[in-house]
C-alpha cells in the first residue's frame, strides 16, 4: 500500500462519507474518523483508520474533512461547544475541505471565521451517489485560495478519480454544485416524464431506458438511476426533501443574480406533489426518506397509472 504524509481527519460517515473516507484509507493516507454515532464508522478501523471520541482530537490533522447534511451541521462539528476549534486546545488543522452541499452565505461565514483563526478553507462539493463512489466515478469542484486547492487535490483526487475542477476564489464551487444539483432535479423529473410517457403507449421501462442510456441523450446518471426505475427499488441515495432544499437553493440563487429559471420552477413545483402523494400511500416513509427518484410512482398517480417492478437485472453502469 502506498503512503501519503499528511495526516488527514474525516467527519461525517453518512453513505458519501463512509465510502469516501475509505478510498482514503486505500490510497495510504493517515485518516483520523469521528461521527456522531461511532459504531458507523468503527468498519473502517479494520482498514486502518483511527476512530476518536472527541471532534477535538481531530484539531491536529493537517487536512480535515468534513461532508454532512447542512451548513448548521458544519458550523456545530466546526465550531460548537464540542467541536474542532473548541475542543482544540489552540491547535487547528491547517486546511479545512468541506464536501457539503451547503448555501453559499453559509459558507462565506464560515471562511470568514476560520480565515479569523488563521484557517484555510476550501469548498469541495462532490458530483456522484455512495455507489459511484465505490465504482471510481466521482468528480468535485473546489474554490477557495488557489494555494491550498492545489495543495489537497491529490488527497480529494483518491476518492473523486474522475477529476477534481478548480473554479475559483470563495464560494464558487458552492454556485456550481447548487447549480449542479438544480440539474439533477430537472433531469430525474423529465426521464421519469418521458419513461412514463413511454411506457403508458405500451414500451416496457426497461427496454425504454436501455434505448434511452445507448443513445446520445445516455450517461452515467440516466444509467445508474436505471435499475431504480425499472424496479421501483427505492433504496436511498438522496431523499427527495435533499433535493427540495438545493432546488430552493437554486431558485434563490436565481432571484439574487436575476436568471429566469423557469423550468427549475416547475420541476421544484413537481418535487413539492411527492410529499403530499406520499402521506397517502400506506407506507409514507418509504417515500419521504426513500430515494428521490420514487417521484415516479408520484407522477405515475397523475398520470393514471399503477406501477409494478419489472423484476429485471439491468447494470447501473457502476459494476465493478
Amino acid at each position: 500500500m502506498p503512503q501519503n504524509t499528511q495526516r488527514i481527519g474525516w467527519i461525517g460517515m453518512g453513505r458519501m462519507g463512509f465510502p469516501m473516507a475509505e478510498r482514503l484509507l486505500a490510497a495510504g493516507y493517515d485518516v483520523s474518523i469521528w461521527n456522531r454515532t461511532r459504531a458507523k464508522a468503527e468498519p473502517l478501523a479494520a482498514k486502518g483508520a483511527k476512530i476518536v471520541d472527541q471532534l477535538g482530537d481531530l484539531a491536529g490533522v493537517d487536512v480535515l474533512f468534513s461532508i454532512v447534511a447542512t451548513g448548521k451541521d458544519v458550523k456545530e462539528v466546526y465550531f460548537g461547544e464540542q467541536g474542532v476549534v473548541a475542543g482544540g486546545n489552540g491547535r487547528l488543522p491547517r486546511i479545512f475541505v468541506d464536501c457539503s452541499t451547503i448555501g453559499v452565505e453559509e459558507s462565506a461565514e464560515i471562511r470568514r471565521r476560520l480565515g479569523e483563526l488563521g484557517a484555510e478553507y476550501v469548498a469541495a462539493p462532490v458530483s456522484g451517489n455512495g455507489k459511484a463512489v465505490k465504482a471510481g466515478k466521482l468528480s468535485s469542484v473546489v474554490s477557495g485560495p488557489e494555494a491550498a486547492c492545489r495543495t489537497v487535490e491529490p488527497i480529494i483526487q483518491a476518492y473523486a478519480p474522475l477529476g477534481v475542477s478548480y473554479v475559483g476564489e470563495g464560494e464558487l464551487a458552492r454556485i456550481c454544485k447548487i447549480a449542479h444539483n438544480v440539474m439533477l432535479g430537472v433531469v430525474i423529473e423529465n426521464l421519469i416524464e418521458i419513461t412514463l410517457l413511454a411506457n403508458k403507449a405500451g414500451v416496457p421501462r426497461h427496454a425504454f431506458l436501455a434505448f434511452m442510456n445507448n443513445s446520445v441523450m445516455g450517461s452515467i446518471f440516466t444509467r445508474y438511476k436505471t435499475p431504480a426505475l425499472v424496479n421501483l427499488d427505492w433504496t436511498t441515495t438522496f431523499t427527495p426533501e435533499l433535493l427540495r432544499k438545493d432546488l430552493d437553493l437554486g431558485l434563490a440563487l436565481g432571484r439574487e443574480l436575476g436568471v429566469p429559471m423557469p423550468v427549475t420552477a416547475a420541476a421544484r413545483e413537481v418535487v413539492q406533489s411527492h410529499f403530499g402523494a406520499a402521506m397517502l400511500k400506506p407506507d409514507p416513509e418509504k417515500y419521504l426518506k426513500g430515494d428521490f427518484a420514487a417521484l415516479l410512482e408520484t407522477m405515475a398517480l397523475a398520470a393514471g397509472m399503477t406501477l409494478e417492478s419489472e423484476n429485471k437485472n439491468v447494470p447501473s453502469g457502476l459494476e465493478s
